[in-house]
C-alpha cells in the first residue's frame, strides 16, 4: 500500500483492470470477430459461469477494439451497456435503444449542404416507437418465438399526425431503414463499427432478457453495428425457459429430439459464442501467486510476473520458473498457491471469483483468530479453512472428533491413512507412558465408521500436517461462525453440567463443584469424567490446566482411579506440557503421579516447564 494507509488484505470483488486470467486469448478473437467486414451485422455471445471473469473480457475487449482506431476518419465507437442496471419503469428496448442513439448523436458531425439531417434522423427514430405498447406485445412475441405481426407492428410505431409522415403508420421495417440510413449517412462516414458491449445479461429476469434480445434482433442489426453478449447461455436459457415449451418438428427429420425453445430463441440472436475456459490447474495457481503479489505491487511492478505467467503457459513451463525471477523473493507466494491449488481448482471449477471470495474468507477468518489470540499459522488456517468452506461432511466430522475429545486421537489416524508419519516426540519416546489408543474405555479412532472419506484422505495431505496441533480453539471458533453446538455425546448428560463447570475460565464457577459433589459421584462417573477431562487437556491447550486441576481433584477425592487418571495425564505430550499446568500439582499428587511427571520431565529440554518439573520433584516447590 501507499501514502502510508494500511491494507485489511482483502481483495475487492469487482472486475480487475489488469488481466490476470491470461483472458487476453479470447479478448482479441471476440475483437477480430465484431470487425470482420464479413459479419455485419454481427452478435458474438461471450459465455462463462458466474465469477468466471467475464466482465474483464469485455474490459479487454474494450481495450482491444481501441487499438483499430485508425485515426480521427476510421474510428469504432464503443456503446457499453449493463441490462441489470436498467430502470424497470422505463424498460429495456427504450433504454438500450436510446443508449445507442445517445452515443451515436455525440458523433455526427456537421457538413456543408447537410446541417442538421443526422440529428434530425436521430430525433425521427426517438419519437419513432411508442415504447408503453413495444413492452406490450414483447411478451406476446417472444412466446411465439417469431417476429411481431403486422398488425402488432402497426401499435408498436408512434403516429406522428403533425410530422412529415402525415399521419401514416409505419412498421419496423422503416424504423430499421431509418436507422441503416443514419448509420450510413456522411455525417457517421467516420465511425468504422459500433459495437455494443452488454453485460450482466444473465443476471436479469425473464421481461429484460426478452426486451434486450428482441432490441438487438429486431431494431438494432444493421450493418456496422455489432454487439458482444457477455452471459453464462445457460442461465439465459433458465430465464426463457418458464415461458416456452419444446418447439414441435425443430428436430432434424432424423429421430432425434427437438432443440429447446429457450436455447433455439437465444441461437437466432447470436450467431456465435466464445466460451470462456475455467482455468486450468496452472492458471489458477498462477492466479493465486499473481492476486497475493497485486497487493504488494505496484501494477508496473506486477507486470512482469503477469507476462513471465503467460511465457511459461503458451511454452509449458513450471511455475516454478516464477521463482527465478530477480528482484523480489516471492517464495512464500509461491508455497501459499501450491498448497492450495491442488483442492481449490477441483472444488472450485476454477472459477476467478470463488477462489477470490475463499482467500477474501481466509483473510477474514485469519484476522478474527489473531485478534481472538489464537496463535496458528496462516498455512494452517488456511488448510481448516479448506475443511470448513469446500468439505462441509468432513468438517461436520472433525467437530464431532472435537465434542467427544477424540480429536487428536482421530487426525493422528487420518494423517497416517494419508501416508504422514507420526509425530515424534521431543525426545525417544522408548520409556513413554502408554499411548491413549491403550485406553479402551474411549473409542478407537474412526470407529464410527469403515473408515476415512477419500475427500477427508486427500485433505490430510495437504501441506502443512496437523499432527501434535492445538486445532481446538480454532474448530471452536469456526463453529461459532457457522451455529453448530458441540456436545460430548459420549459423555452422559447427567455429567455435563459439573464437566462444564470443571472446565470453566471462572474461577468461581470451578469452585462451584465441591468436594461434596464429587464424592457423590459413582466410580463409574467419576472415570468417565477423569477421561472426558484428560482428552480435553491433550487436546485443547487453553484447557490443559483446568482439565488436569480437575483430574487432580477427583483424584484426591477417588483414589482407586490414580491408574486412570495417570493414562490421561500421561497422553498429553511433554512438548505441550505448560508450566502453569505443572504447578498446580500439590505434594499429595506428586506420590500418586511421579512416574507421569519424571517421564514428561526426561522428555523435555532445559525449559521453565522442566525447571518447574524439577522442582517439585526434588521437592523444592511446595
Amino acid at each position: 500500500m501507499t501514502n502510508g494507509q494500511r491494507s485489511s488484505g482483502l481483495w475487492l470483488d469487482e472486475p480487475s483492470l489488469v488481466d490476470l486470467l491470461a483472458s487476453d486469448a479470447v479478448a482479441q478473437t471476440v475483437a477480430e470477430a465484431v470487425l470482420d467486414d464479413t459479419l455485419d451485422p454481427v452478435a458474438i455471445g461471450v459465455s462463462g459461469s458466474w465469477g468466471s471473469g467475464k466482465t474483464t473480457v469485455l474490459r479487454l475487449v474494450r481495450a482491444a477494439l481501441a487499438e483499430h482506431n485508425l485515426g480521427p476518419d476510421e474510428q469504432v465507437l464503443i456503446v457499453d451497456t449493463d441490462p441489470w442496471r436498467y430502470d424497470p419503469g422505463v424498460g429495456a428496448k427504450e433504454t438500450l435503444i436510446s443508449e445507442v442513439l445517445g452515443a451515436l448523436e455525440q458523433e455526427i458531425r456537421e457538413e456543408a449542404g447537410a446541417k442538421g439531417q443526422a440529428r434530425e434522423m436521430v430525433k425521427k427514430l426517438r419519437r419513432r416507437v411508442d415504447w408503453s405498447k413495444a413492452l406490450q406485445i414483447a411478451g406476446k412475441t417472444s412466446l411465439a418465438l417469431q417476429l411481431p405481426t403486422v398488425d402488432d407492428l402497426t401499435k408498436l410505431v408512434n403516429t406522428d399526425a403533425n410530422g412529415a409522415e402525415g399521419g401514416e403508420a409505419r412498421g419496423l421495417e422503416a424504423f430499421r431503414t431509418e436507422f441503416e440510413n443514419l448509420m450510413g449517412s456522411k455525417q457517421l462516414a467516420h465511425i468504422r463499427r459500433v459495437v455494443v458491449l452488454v453485460d450482466d445479461l444473465d443476471r436479469c429476469l425473464y421481461e429484460t432478457v426478452v426486451g434486450t434480445l428482441e432490441t438487438i434482433r429486431l431494431f438494432l442489426a444493421v450493418p456496422k453495428m455489432s454487439f458482444v453478449i457477455a452471459a453464462d447461455e445457460h442461465k439465459v436459457a433458465e430465464a426463457l425457459r418458464p415461458r416456452f415449451s419444446v418447439i414441435e418438428g425443430a428436430g432434424n427429420g432424423r429421430g432425434e429430439s427437438p432443440e429447446e425453445a429457450a436455447s433455439l430463441y437465444l441461437h437466432k440472436i447470436v450467431q456465435t459464442t466464445v466460451p470462456l475456459p475455467a482455468l486450468s490447474r496452472f492458471d489458477t495457481e498462477a492466479y493465486l501467486v499473481l492476486l497475493q503479489l497485486s497487493h504488494e505491487l505496484e501494477k508496473h511492478e506486477l507486470q512482469p510476473y503477469i507476462d513471465s505467467c503467460a511465457d511459461l503457459r503458451s511454452g509449458s513451463g513450471l511455475l516454478d520458473d516464477l521463482a527465478d525471477m530477480p528482484g523480489r523473493d516471492i517464495t512464500a507466494e509461491m508455497a501459499f498457491a501450491s498448497r492450495l491449488t491442488p483442492i481449490l481448482y477441483e472444488k472450485l471449477r476454477g472459477n476467478p471469483r470463488r477462489i477470490k471470495r475463499f482467500l477474501n474468507d481466509l483473510r477474514v477468518r485469519q484476522s478474527v483468530a489473531q485478534h481472538r489470540g489464537i496463535s496458528l499459522a496462516p498455512e494452517i488456517v488456511a488448510k481448516l479453512m479448506v475443511l470448513e468452506v469446500l468439505l462441509d461432511d468432513g468438517f461436520k466430522k472433525v467437530l464431532d472428533w472435537l465434542a467427544k475429545g477424540e480429536l487428536r486421537d482421530q487426525i493422528q489416524a487420518l494423517e497416517t491413512a494419508a501416508g504422514r508419519p507420526t509425530p515424534a516426540e521431543a525426545t525417544s519416546d522408548t520409556d513413554a507412558e502408554p499411548p491413549a489408543e491403550a485406553d479402551t474405555k474411549r473409542p478407537p479412532a474412526e470407529a464410527d465408521g469403515p473408515g476415512f472419506t477419500d475427500d477427508l484422505v486427500r485433505w490430510a495431505k495437504l501441506t502443512p500436517a496437523l499432527g501434535g496441533l492445538d486445532l481446538a480453539p480454532y474448530l471452536y471458533l469456526a463453529a461459532s461462525f457457522t451455529g453448530q453446538v458441540l456436545l460430548d455425546v459420549g459423555l452422559p448428560e447427567r455429567l455435563r453440567d459439573i464437566t462444564a463447570n470443571l472446565l470453566s475460565s471462572s474461577r468461581a464457577e470451578q469452585k462451584s463443584v465441591t468436594e461434596a459433589d464429587l464424592a457423590a459421584l459413582t466410580t463409574a462417573d467419576a472415570l468417565a469424567i477423569v477421561q472426558h477431562l484428560g482428552r480435553v487437556a491433550r487436546d485443547r491447550t487453553a484447557q490443559q490446566t483446568v482439565g488436569v486441576v480437575g483430574i487432580l481433584r477427583i483424584t484426591r477425592v477417588h483414589g482407586s482411579l490414580v491408574e486412570a487418571a495417570a493414562k490421561s495425564l500421561g497422553s498429553i505430550p511433554a512438548a505441550e506440557l505448560q508450566a502453569q499446568t505443572v504447578l498446580r500439582f500439590e505434594r499429595a499428587d506428586m506420590t500418586r503421579f511421579r512416574d507421569v511427571m519424571e517421564g514428561w520431565q526426561a522428555k523435555l529440554p532445559d525449559n521453565s516447564t522442566k525447571r518447574a518439573l524439577h522442582g517439585l520433584l526434588s521437592g523444592g516447590i511446595a
